[in-house]
């Protein structure tokens, strides 16, 4: 079960923790913010408070912002799980407390899941216009395989959700695919399992983020099948680093939103004389605390609305 907001706000540390060390387990895997070891029966995932942009990981993090990711995936695999089985082990908070006994300082940031077989591809839902679908959109009129209505404008709402899976980059940027491409790598039934099952989660999403004042104008998903073939949701779920947040009460379509997200660390970086390229520049104390702030705004509002 997800901690409360008083909680979460009460666990975040005056530093980011941006190394996890001494664990006794060996490290598998190590993305952006999630370091992930191998527990024998099970896969330790534990989020940092890394923070990159840019596909760059800054050399500064965002205190707690492992904690809050961490939290309200939690919060989101609680309500979804009427839609879609999770990774998260049985008695999932008995087994990380008793695990992680001796590292209670990575508690609020830990999560432990099936070894699951990830799906190739992740799973995009869109019910706006933004980011590369408005500059697609604006290029030659649709989306990937969605022809849209003329003169949409950027940020406004889509006459219905869709779905835009792309590839799993190990590098750079993941690619948009087709329907077509899609398929030859899922095969037709998992195509149509995976884009339904999107969609009912990314609506779900939408509902409960309109309770908290909240735009969900887009998130992304991934899913793993055990050795059955039974379909998971894993990773994170619906948190300002897989989804784009918008506060309904500033919503103006036909320009850009302010999303609940890392923006003003982008806004900040696109004012210095960097080439996007590693290392990463450091960052003024004022962008981590505003970022930081931005990221708790965001769970206040969905833990402090639910019913």
């Amino acid at each position: 079960m997800a901690w409360n907001y008083a909680q979460i706000k009460g666990a975040l540390p005056p530093a980011a923790l941006t190394r996890v060390d001494g664990l006794p387990w060996p490290k598998i895997g190590s993305g952006k913010v999630r370091e992930l070891f191998d527990l024998g029966d099970a896969m330790l995932i534990v989020a940092t408070d890394r923070l990159s942009a840019f596909d760059v990981i800054l050399p500064d993090g965002i205190p707690g912002k492992g904690i809050l990711l961490t939290q309200l995936s939690l919060w989101w695999f609680e309500r979804t799980a009427k839609l879609t089985p999770n990774h998260l082990l049985e008695n999932h908070d008995a087994e990380v407390a008793q695990r992680l006994r001796e590292f209670p300082e990575l508690l609020g940031r830990s999560m432990l899941v099936r070894k699951l077989k990830p799906l190739p591809v992740e799973a995009v839902a869109r019910g706006y216009l933004a980011g590369s679908g408005w500059k697609e959109y604006r290029q030659n009129g649709r989306v990937i395989d969605y022809v849209l209505p003329p003169g949409l404008r950027e940020s406004e709402q889509l006459p219905q959700p869709i779905f835009t899976p792309t590839s799993k980059a190990k590098a750079g940027h993941d690619e948009p695919l087709t329907a077509i491409q899609t398929t030859s790598v899922l095969g037709p039934r998992r195509f149509l399992e995976v884009r339904d099952l999107t969609l009912k989660l990314y609506e779900f999403g939408a509902k409960e983020a309109a309770r908290a004042g909240l735009l969900l104008a887009d998130t992304k998903f991934e899913f793993g099948t055990d050795e059955a073939g039974k379909l998971f949701l894993i990773d994170e779920a619906l948190t300002p680093d897989s989804s784009r947040f918008w506060p309904q009460a500033d919503y103006k379509p036909g320009r850009p939103q302010h999303a609940f997200d890392k923006q003003f660390v982008r806004d900040y970086l696109e004012t210095l004389d960097w080439d996007k390229t590693p290392p990463g520049p450091k960052l003024p104390p004022e962008i981590i605390r505003l970022t930081q702030a931005r990221y708790l705004e965001a769970v206040q509002r969905l833990l402090g609305s639910a019913k």
